[in-house]
């Protein structure tokens, strides 16, 4: 590497923080620096590269698209550089497992398992973060996710955890028999005459009910914050709900819910992925025991 091609670090680090917050202040309080060193920093590489890369939008910064593009290139280097460095001081071998997935298949699919997990490997720590926002994996130093959707993920590798088949779930007998006889689009129709309960938080199952003719605009809805509000409710009785089948195993199995119509032929899945390369001896042991040893749902995988 000729060092010679590459300005200051500092300058470098300098704007992609700004270009990431938006903001000259921001990034300054992020660096512990003045916001006239961030400034100087900023217009000595439009200098150096004879081009702008930042500009101001109301009262914060946006980058220009040479701007966006090396703010991207550069904020993947630092979370390279951010890994290793953190790899290093955490002791690798020794850290707990980290994994990151959405608080809905935490609090119906995983956690229910993990008892299973702490009594065979009582020696592997786990920390689970649950957020419905994607994680830079690298970034911020997780070790693994599972993510929903039917793939590829670029930059990831992994595995099918679980199939997400979506099915239409109600209280056991709350909106009359099931007929046996009906087909599954006839099923379907038939719910879209029933008072539905909808999870705001989640777009992306929107998207897919939208695509199997549930349209909030159309159906009685009542729209709530969270799938946590959302699987009581349907449980009592107050509408019909759509969930991923792996949610609701446990609450179909115990008698708590009941499926009036289900999907066909779904390539949706929760996904177990990482970063490419070798897991940590911990992490694996995790993967393994997924793969091999996991049977905490009613009928196994």
């Amino acid at each position: 590497m000729d060092w010679r091609d590459i300005p200051s670090l500092s300058a470098l680090r300098a704007f992609e923080a700004a270009a990431r917050l938006g903001s000259l202040s921001e990034a300054a309080r992020a660096l512990n620096v003045t916001h006239a060193a961030i400034a100087a920093h900023v217009r000595a590489l439009e200098g150096e590269f004879g081009q702008p890369l930042l500009r101001r939008s109301g009262r914060g910064m946006v980058p220009s698209q040479a701007g966006a593009e090396l703010a991207r290139d550069l904020g993947n280097g630092f979370a390279e550089i951010a890994a290793g460095v953190r790899s290093l001081k955490q002791g690798r071998e020794d850290r707990p497992v980290s994994l990151t997935t959405t608080p809905s298949f935490a609090e119906n699919w995983l956690m229910p398992c993990l008892a299973g997990f702490w009594s065979a490997h009582p020696d592997v720590p786990l920390t689970v973060r649950t957020d419905q926002a994607t994680v830079d994996l690298r970034r911020e130093g997780v070790d693994l996710a599972i993510r929903h959707g039917t793939g590829p993920w670029p930059g990831l590798e992994g595995m099918v955890l679980t199939q997400a088949k979506m099915v239409v779930v109600a209280q056991p007998g709350r909106f009359g028999p099931v007929p046996d006889d009906v087909t599954s689009d006839e099923a379907w129709s038939r719910t879209l005459t029933l008072p539905w309960l909808l999870d705001m938080s989640h777009s992306e199952f929107n998207k897919r009910l939208l695509r199997l003719g549930v349209d909030p605009e159309v159906v009685r809805a009542t729209e709530l914050l969270s799938n946590a509000l959302l699987l009581p409710a349907c449980r009592a009785g107050a509408g019909v709900a759509a969930q991923p089948l792996a949610l609701v195993e446990t609450d179909i199995a115990d008698g708590r819910l009941e499926v009036l119509a289900e999907e066909i032929d779904s390539d949706y899945a929760y996904h177990l992925l990482h970063l490419p390369g070798p897991l940590s001896r911990r992490a694996q042991t995790f993967v393994t025991w997924l793969r091999k040893d996991v049977n905490c749902m009613p009928n196994g995988r």
